[in-house]
């Protein structure tokens, strides 16, 4: 047996059907059962238009599980009237990729055209992917890779250049009920023969807790198939099959940075629903609650600093609550900090001064400090003037001191900006106080 099968995986001979899941059973075997991505197959559009021609070049199908990319690719080999070579990143490397380029290479030479699918083409490295570089240049094969990563940053820019880059959407809710309904009524493929009893309303609460996923929804079905009563599916069968939710959620994907820039960018919205909404769906995925702590104590301080002082001290005692609870007790202490946050005044003051600080800092040169800033525990160093000229604020009534404590060539420079929202209010009043005292004090010198 060949490591390497050249017939679709959308199109498995009749006999070899009984027995695969209901998923790889309905896989549509030709472009007009395919379901969705109209963005990109619809009448008109390149994919559809170099699919209807045969004439397809290298791409990368980017989109979440179950957006149907591996029916796409096969769909797109039979158009093209080309031998279909599949492997998966995962269990492949530079030697069978060099075996199947060799192969390859020999069919271009007797007129037949290959596409080289490649499944999960992200988990290959820089070298291997370097490897289809000549063969896809040659017109050796087609490559059609497929990636639930961002390709700009897991494909390496050289293949990206010779591949165009297609993105595919989750189906949306009635989509999935349209081929949930299609399983339940074809016979041989899928659950026709059965004569399946269920309600559009079941199956579109199927739809909805498969999140876009085609094939989490058909292997819910066939599940909740098997525990039919009667041929009936109810609602308690699928509530066995079901059990809970299904939600797209890599911890190390984009979809993990996806839904905690949605918390963040919530919180500093002032959305507290929205907040809420983006931390339960991280929680409910499995996300690491110490790594939720973290994002909201940097939430408060970068997004609401003085504007309330308190936010960060609650955020340390949420921290310290989820550290000491665990799940499920210490996520109430991340919902509450999530709130609290959102509804707490914005302000990025203290964020953008230490920015000018440190933009100053790369910008000018080390200035030294000022003698009098300095301390002098010798008599060397008090000969030389260190400490000379300091005065010492608590003696004075209101702890003021009109003292520069800058470098003479940054006098002028100033960093924070309070604004006028929450306590940042009252430092603000308490700043311009200041600046005042020390004009009226350089005014009487």
């Amino acid at each position: 047996m060949s490591l390497f099968d050249n017939t679709p995986p959308s199109l498995p001979p009749e006999e070899d059907i009984t027995g695969r899941p209901l998923a790889d059973r309905m896989r549509p075997r030709e472009i007009s059962e395919y379901l969705g991505q109209e963005h990109i197959l619809g009448p008109g559009k390149p994919l559809r238009m170099q699919m209807e021609c045969g004439q397809l070049t290298s791409l990368i199908l980017w989109g979440p599980p179950g957006s149907g990319k591996t029916t796409l690719a096969a769909i797109a080999a039979r158009a093209s009237h080309a031998d279909f070579i599949q492997f998966s990143a995962v269990l492949s490397g530079i030697k069978e990729i060099k075996a199947v380029m060799a192969d390859a290479e020999r069919a271009r030479r007797i007129g037949r055209k290959t596409i080289l699918f490649i499944d999960e083409i992200h988990r290959f490295n820089k070298a291997q992917q370097d490897a289809f570089l000549p063969y896809v240049e040659r017109g050796d094969v087609v490559l059609i890779g497929a990636t639930t990563e961002n390709p700009s940053f897991e494909i390496n820019s050289a293949l990206l250049s010779r591949a165009k880059v297609y993105t595919l959407h989750a189906l949306d809710t009635p989509e999935v009920v349209a081929l949930l309904r299609r399983a339940v009524e074809t016979p041989g493929r899928g659950l026709g023969d059965l004569h399946l009893q269920i309600d559009d309303e079941l199956l579109t609460e199927i739809a909805v807790a498969s999140s876009g996923d085609a094939r989490s929804a058909l292997n819910t079905l066939e599940l909740a198939a098997g525990l039919a009563s009667d041929g009936k599916v109810d609602r308690q069968a699928l509530a066995d099959a079901l059990q809970r939710k299904i939600l797209l959620y890599d911890k190390s994907g984009e979809e993990h940075f996806n839904l905690i820039s949605a918390l963040h960018k919530s919180v500093r919205s002032s959305d507290p629903d929205a907040s809420l909404y983006w931390l339960a769906r991280m929680m409910k995925a499995g996300e690491d609650r110490l790594y939720l702590a973290r994002r909201l104590v940097r939430m408060a301080i970068e997004d609401i600093g003085l504007a309330d002082p308190r936010a960060v001290e609650q955020a340390i005692a949420c921290q310290q609550t989820v550290h000491f609870l665990g799940t499920p007790e210490g996520d109430q202490a991340l919902a509450q900090l999530a709130l609290y946050l959102a509804l707490a005044p914005k302000s990025d003051a203290a964020y953008q001064a230490l920015n000018l600080a440190n933009a100053t800092i790369d910008s000018t040169v080390a200035e030294p400090v000022p003698l009098h800033l300095r301390n002098a525990p010798t008599r060397l160093m008090k000969e030389m003037g260190y400490s000379k000229g300091y005065k010492h604020a608590h003696k004075d009534s209101a702890a003021f001191t009109d003292m520069k404590c800058m470098p003479p060539a940054l006098e002028q420079t100033h960093f924070y900006q309070p604004t006028d929202r929450g306590f940042e209010q009252r430092l603000r009043e308490r700043l311009e106080w200041l600046k005042k005292r020390r004009a009226e004090s350089e005014s009487e010198n």
